[in-house]
């Protein structure tokens, strides 16, 4: 009942408004107070952390926080999928029937995630996804699993809702209802999809190949895509973008182009650079 009435709330609260605010509270010079609770609230490993606290300029400033050269070895085998993210795995498996699974009994469509019909939808139907949840203390750049080049973005204006467990598990379809900032890679796999998910104060997603875009922008409703056809191709483990504020990355692969590698499952905590799947061959 409680979490019921968490959604409920949820539900009538203007979260694009208040993750705007959140925002510009974070990127304010004033909240560099902050900085010492927010490592205290969400116990922050700072041991790979670039530089010490001090020389952090606001909030936003330490959440987008760089590590140290080599805190985030990058697996070197050109047939392995790294992680794009610090994170813990949420769900994980095939996509069957263009459905995805959110949380235990809980399902969304492929069609949903990325916005409409298609090649696209076409492509990854049969197809595997990953899903990693970015918690607060966790680090918030995005990086490119696999080597590829970027051939496309989709922007999906949405909702705001939390992307914690609870939110997971209450509310229906919530990575397809949520804001997304999707990016397409062609890639030894084949075509891969990363689609970056907005939640509740999240200021903003950015990504280093396109710097005029931004999510949660007001009066911005529509869907829109660019093609990217003279783009270089980025290195496996390359800085993408990045979450001003926590979220979730999902990472979707064609059928019969990967295989998952070691012992992943729901709950396992993973980092960036670490290994999670084998190109298939043959």
């Amino acid at each position: 009942m409680k979490e019921r009435i968490l959604i409920a709330m949820l539900n009538c609260m203007p979260k694009k408004s208040v993750s705007r605010w959140m925002g510009r509270l974070a990127r304010s010079p004033h909240s560099r107070r902050l900085i010492p609770y927010f490592i205290r609230r969400f116990d922050v490993d700072l041991s790979p952390v670039e530089k010490p606290v001090s020389q952090y300029q606001s909030l936003l400033d330490f959440f987008v926080r760089g590590l140290k050269e080599g805190a985030r070895p990058i697996d070197p085998d050109p047939e392995r999928i790294v992680s794009p993210v610090d994170g813990t795995v949420s769900q994980m498996g095939e996509i069957h029937e263009g459905t995805i699974l959110q949380a235990k009994g809980v399902t969304y469509t492929l069609e949903a995630l990325l916005g409409g019909k298609g090649e696209k939808i076409r492509k990854f139907e049969g197809g595997r996804f990953i899903t990693l949840y970015l918690s607060p203390r966790d680090y918030h750049r995005i990086h490119t699993p696999i080597q590829g080049r970027v051939t496309g973005l989709t922007y999906i204006p949405g909702s705001l809702f939390p992307v914690n467990p609870l939110g997971v598990q209450w509310v229906r379809g919530l990575f397809a209802r949520n804001e997304r900032l999707i990016t397409f890679l062609d890639s030894p796999a084949g075509e891969v999809a990363l689609v970056k998910v907005g939640a509740t104060n999240v200021g903003s997603i950015r990504v280093v190949y396109d710097r005029e875009i931004m999510t949660n922008c007001r009066g911005r409703k529509q869907i829109f895509s660019r093609n990217y056809p003279c783009m270089e191709v980025l290195e496996k483990g390359e800085e993408l973008g990045r979450f001003e504020f926590g979220s979730t990355v999902i990472l979707l692969f064609e059928a019969n182009r990967i295989d998952w590698i070691g012992d992943l499952s729901p709950g396992t905590m993973i980092r960036m650079g670490q290994p999670i799947a084998c190109i298939r061959r043959g």
